[in-house]
């Protein structure tokens, strides 16, 4: 709480000197006041002073745009993009999941067909993950479904509380409900937002389905497998399990799929086949999300009541001004500095791809311990300038989509990732949370298996021409 304090109080000084004196040369004084709206807001988003949503944050970030003079049109820009009008959708998609129990379903029909050892327990949360993401980019939802499978598992098998048995069960639940479905674009929450970014920094169809991944499945894949692997060895538990354990689990009572469920699984089946073949038909990723959604409704899977409790509107709120922030940063020449700070600072780097890309990587990841709103702000920020970093050097901008989704999952400390908290939270409530010591661990085998993904994937980015391009 201290560190919170302290943190708030200092972003919050300097946001206020920014805005008063305007002691930054060479950027405009809308600029200056403008980033200093911007700190503001990062206080909110990352420190949460006073309880303040992130909503309210950006909500100072509109009230600021619009105090200035800035065009209504381009401070509430991020509220027309069709990005979030994918997103939207998306909450839906996982609510509906919850609402009807076909995810539960999925998870524990995946866990029966395990063997009755702990590397097949544990390797089974992969699949899991991967069928799940493919049905909602919510990951939310997915913790919210996985998790508690997890300790339900935990219990089951009669693991001791606080053992590494426990903690390696449950992290493993977590991380598989969190990063498989980076490697595709309606996988992650991220990727409608990103998407919608490139397109207002003037890349428009740069980020697609197929684009997304062809990029990020490879580093994904290799890196998912190898964190599961890492845990299972050096996080070994110290009791074996017991057939009579696994007997337990696989004799969970299973009821007949009711016609709700049916329709989402179609549904949900459905929406990420169109988007997979997106350049067959011609539908954006949002026409179908919305169609999809609105089939909820007409099939009588979700009801009108159903409308406030699906959808986070804080979130979306939060999500919308930052989707703004490119149209905002380029209106008050804070892009036009950015870059110009940015863009020679990466000089020394740029010509090689493999030090370009292991120097950010590292970079991001530690990053990742400040900006703890998801990385949106990170995005938000560093998107308008990457169109300057590819004209300086040749670096395509899906290279920095790729670092951006793999540093956002960072989860050193449960703090840094809003998704470790809620597993975490979800756990102690049944008195089992993981050890603190082995989700460090477990958060520095993340950190390798994705360097030594990116050592396989470098190559293939090269050959697509990611670089020098």
């Amino acid at each position: 709480m201290a560190i919170k304090r302290i943190g708030s109080t200092i972003m919050f000084l300097l946001a206020g000197t920014i805005i008063a004196f305007q002691p930054i040369q060479g950027l405009e004084q809308n600029g200056q006041i403008m980033l200093g709206a911007m700190l503001a807001a990062l206080c909110i988003w990352i420190f949460k002073p006073f309880g303040l949503t992130y909503a309210i944050g950006g909500l100072v970030l509109a009230l600021t745009g619009l105090v200035i003079g800035l065009d209504p049109v381009v401070v509430f820009s991020g509220f027309t993009q069709t990005a979030l009008w994918t997103l939207i959708p998306a909450f839906f998609f996982g609510y509906t999941l919850q609402k009807t129990g076909l995810g539960k379903r999925i998870a524990l029909s995946i866990i029966k067909l395990c063997r009755p050892t702990y590397t097949s327990l544990i390797f089974t949360w992969v699949p899991i993950g991967v069928v799940l993401s493919i049905l909602t980019p919510a990951t939310t939802v997915r913790v919210a479904i996985i998790v508690p499978i997890a300790v339900q598992c935990c219990e089951l098998f009669d693991m001791k509380k606080n053992s590494r048995g426990n903690s390696l069960i449950i992290l493993t639940a977590f991380a598989m409900a969190l990063v498989p479905g980076s490697g595709w674009l309606t996988g992650v929450i991220w990727g409608p937002f990103i998407q919608g970014q490139i397109n207002n920094a003037g890349m428009v169809g740069l980020v697609t389905f197929n684009s997304w991944l062809q990029t990020l499945l490879l580093p994904v894949a290799i890196s998912t497998i190898l964190l599961v692997a890492l845990g299972l060895v050096f996080i070994k538990p110290e009791q074996e399990l017991s057939k009579e354990a696994f007997d337990k689990v696989k004799n969970q009572p299973v009821t007949k799929m009711h016609r709700h469920e049916i329709i989402t699984a179609i549904i949900l089946s459905l929406v990420f086949a169109a988007s997979l073949t997106g350049g067959m038909h011609g539908l954006s990723t949002a026409v179908i999300c919305i169609i999809a959604m609105l089939c909820f409704f007409l099939f009588g899977v979700l009801e009108t009541k159903d409308f406030n409790a699906a959808a986070n509107w804080n979130l979306v709120v939060f999500i919308a001004m930052a989707l703004g922030l490119g149209s905002i940063f380029a209106a008050t020449g804070i892009s036009a500095w950015l870059s110009g700070i940015v863009v020679p600072a990466l000089a020394p780097i740029a010509g090689n791809p493999w030090l370009f890309v292991m120097a950010i990587m590292c970079v991001m990841f530690v990053w990742s311990l400040v900006d703890v709103a998801m990385f949106i702000p990170t995005i938000a920020i560093l998107v308008p300038i990457l169109p300057d970093i590819q004209e300086a050097y040749g670096i395509s901008p899906l290279v920095w989509v790729a670092m951006f989704i793999l540093a956002g999952n960072a989860f050193f400390l449960a703090y840094q990732n809003m998704w470790a908290v809620m597993s975490r939270s979800i756990a102690e409530d049944k008195d089992r949370p993981w050890r603190n010591r082995d989700m460090s661990i477990y958060g520095v085998f993340y950190f390798v298996s994705c360097i030594i993904a990116l050592l396989f994937t470098i190559p293939l980015w090269i050959n697509l021409g990611f670089f020098g391009g």
